[in-house]
């Protein structure tokens, strides 16, 4: 094999600080990036109990910009973002042409005539490629700014407290600043695009700006918040704080094979707005197919938990799966064992009994559902 074709490991900007803090590592998506620093369940508690660091940035930032950048985006995604205001972020799906998800993505307009599309890492490629074949009939250009952009975000209850009283933060609003919105502010001298946005379920933050400010930033926030709990986190516990929320993740409950109206998606895709977009008419041809599988959540009781891969089963004795999970595990928070699948329709009803395969044992488990964990609102 030659080095040409020998893919090229990718490191964060803050890979320094995980290496002396003794992170483990993990690949993903060709980025070497921290699985976790002390023990998953550790960082999982003090997401939900106090507050939690985590580096994004191997996610993927594309910008879209010109007089046109708006009309372009409603023809290129399933939502409609001509119609957001400055500084609001919305969630969104790049779809395929023929219905399916090649990616979910969060849509910041961060001004007038300009969005900032944050992509899956895995996807970062192909999402980039899409949206400049999509845009090119449109007086807009697409921008592929992922390698100048670091992102670290803070979850948990006091992620708030933490960042007002963070030096050399300087973002004003910050305690008004809405769920799902974004403001511009300065860390010292560098730009930060701060927003309320996460994938854990709890209030946080995400702030990007350029990688060489990504250390001074993480360094102060951890130190800011050591009193308050804060600790660093890694993908493992991101993955168990994303399911309890009920959050889906590329790759395990999205994907090409599957459209919107599987995953409980389909009011994301807005089939009012004028015009085309790009995977509008095979989702409008869809019919009630009674063949097409649907996301639930599962609980069981015990702690042999099911996990993705592994087949659902109506009952305890039939041979042909009804369904696949397709990501579980203990949660920490709750104490039992929680799942994402998907299952035939016939079984999809809250209150269902269904049996997980579980390394040849049927696990009873039961639909429950999405969110498995919501936490109080303030």
């Amino acid at each position: 094999m030659s080095d040409s074709t020998v893919a090229q490991q990718l490191y964060s900007p803050l890979n320094q600080i995980h290496l002396d803090a003794g992170a483990s590592f993990t690949d993903f998506a060709g980025w070497q990036m921290p699985v976790r620093y002390s023990s998953d369940l550790a960082e999982h508690h003090a997401v939900r109990a106090c507050a939690a660091l985590f580096d994004l940035s191997h996610m993927g930032e594309i910008l879209v910009l010109g007089p046109e950048a708006a009309d372009a985006l409603d023809y290129a995604l399933a939502g409609k973002l001509s119609t957001i205001a400055v500084g609001q972020a919305k969630y969104s799906l790049l779809l395929a042409r023929d219905g399916g998800i090649i990616d979910d993505l969060v849509v910041y307009r961060t001004g007038e005539d300009r969005y900032l599309v944050v992509a899956n890492a895995s996807n970062r490629d192909v999402v980039a490629a899409e949206l400049l074949d999509r845009c090119s009939p449109f007086e807009c250009e697409v921008q592929d700014e992922s390698d100048d952009i670091a992102l670290i975000a803070i979850q948990g209850p006091r992620a708030l407290e933490i960042l007002q009283e963070l030096p050399g933060l300087h973002v004003a609003g910050l305690a008004e600043l809405r769920y799902y919105w974004s403001v511009a502010g300065m860390f010292g001298e560098h730009a930060v695009l701060l927003a309320r946005t996460g994938y854990t379920g709890e209030d946080g933050f995400e702030l990007y700006l350029a990688p060489e400010a990504a250390p001074a930033l993480w360094e102060a926030l951890a130190e800011t918040g050591a009193g308050s709990g804060l600790v660093p986190a890694g993908l493992a516990s991101r993955d168990t704080l994303r399911l309890e929320a009920g959050m889906p993740l590329y790759g395990h409950e999205l994907g090409l094979d599957i459209f919107p109206a599987q995953a409980g998606l389909a009011r994301v895709v807005n089939l009012s707005k004028e015009g085309d977009f790009v995977g509008r008419a095979p989702i409008e041809a869809q019919s009630a197919d009674a063949e097409m599988r649907v996301l639930v959540g599962l609980r069981s009781s015990g702690k042999r938990a099911g996990r993705a891969g592994y087949e659902i089963f109506a009952d305890a004795t039939s041979t042909a799966p009804v369904g696949l999970i397709t990501s579980g595990a203990l949660s920490p928070t709750l104490g039992y064992p929680i799942a994402m699948a998907y299952v035939d329709p016939k079984c999809a009803d809250v209150g269902a009994e269904l049996f997980i395969d579980v390394r040849g044992t049927r696990v009873a488990a039961s639909v429950t559902p999405l969110p498995f964990y919501k936490r109080e609102s303030n």
